[in-house]
């Protein structure tokens, strides 16, 4: 128990320097990055002139990368998340994309809310977080199933393709809300070529699920599975669907599984920080 509260104590102080050191880099990256000539692709840079795009390289990339790397952590340290079950590597993934959709105009600009599910972990466990990345929270972590065909307690096997019954991975923009034989469901729109930009066609939604619940775990052993809908819990998919409706950024992760994405574009997404950190100093 005190070794316990030793190490707790410890992190929280960890925590707490990394904040504030965060808070105290920050601006300061931010403005040099945005003022550096070298600051667009290296790859342009070195184009033009091999040894000035090499000096470049040298000072520019890490202070983009430094920035990013302090953001995320200092974020994911604010969240908790590491005591709610989401993996430093899950979320810095869906962080990338969220930035390089928020780059793009793909989401709605009232709501900086990103949801996650890590299909690397198995039905049992909650693998569902919705983030409020403008207050800093995660406002729910639930359950969540996953499609018939891609496995059993485990999602292992995804498609693309209709009446595949599996679940697709990628990001993913919230639609509307509608009724549906569901009843409340939520639309989605797949972005990932050849992952999940079938998902309105196939009918890929978010809505409840009377087999998504502790209960069904207890009796089955795992829980129930969709026909590839993240459905989620009956005391929660209301919530959960009026919270993240209408544009907003949802990620579905399997590590391993042979999944890449446009949007996982690390330097689109230090710009889009670092603009943002510009705007806020």
């Amino acid at each position: 128990m005190e070794k316990h509260h030793v190490s707790v104590v410890l992190r929280q102080r960890r925590d707490r320097r990394t904040k504030r050191l965060v808070r105290r880099v920050l601006p300061f990256l931010a403005a040099l990055f945005l003022a550096t000539p070298g600051a667009g692709p290296v790859s342009r840079s070195l184009a033009g002139n091999a040894a000035v795009g090499t000096h470049q390289a040298a000072h520019v990339a890490p202070t983009k990368a430094l920035l990013f790397d302090l953001k995320l952590h200092e974020t994911y340290a604010g969240l908790g998340a590491q005591a709610q079950g989401l993996k430093f590597e899950v979320f810095e993934k869906a962080m990338t994309g969220y930035l390089n959709l928020k780059q793009g105009g793909r989401l709605a600009d009232g709501k900086q809310l990103l949801t996650v599910v890590d299909f690397d972990l198995p039905s049992t466990e909650k693998r569902l977080w919705v983030v409020n990345l403008a207050s800093q929270q995660i406002i729910f972590h639930t359950l969540v199933a996953h499609g018939h065909n891609s496995g059993g307690n485990e999602a292992t096997n995804f498609s693309n393709t209709d009446a595949s019954n599996m679940s697709s991975l990628g990001f993913y923009v919230t639609g509307g809300e509608y009724q549906g034989k569901h009843g409340h469901s939520l639309r989605l729109q797949g972005l990932d070529e050849g992952y999940n930009t079938n998902a309105a066609t196939r009918s890929v939604v978010m809505h409840g699920a009377d087999y998504v619940s502790e209960a069904f775990i207890r009796q089955n052993g795992r829980l129930g599975r969709s026909l590839g809908c993240p459905a989620l819990p009956m005391d929660q998919y209301a919530q959960i669907i009026d919270a993240v409706n209408g544009g907003t950024c949802l990620f579905i992760n399997r590590s391993h599984a042979g999944y890449r994405s446009k949007f996982l574009n690390q330097h689109v997404a230090m710009q889009a920080l670092a603009a943002e950190a510009q705007r806020v100093s």
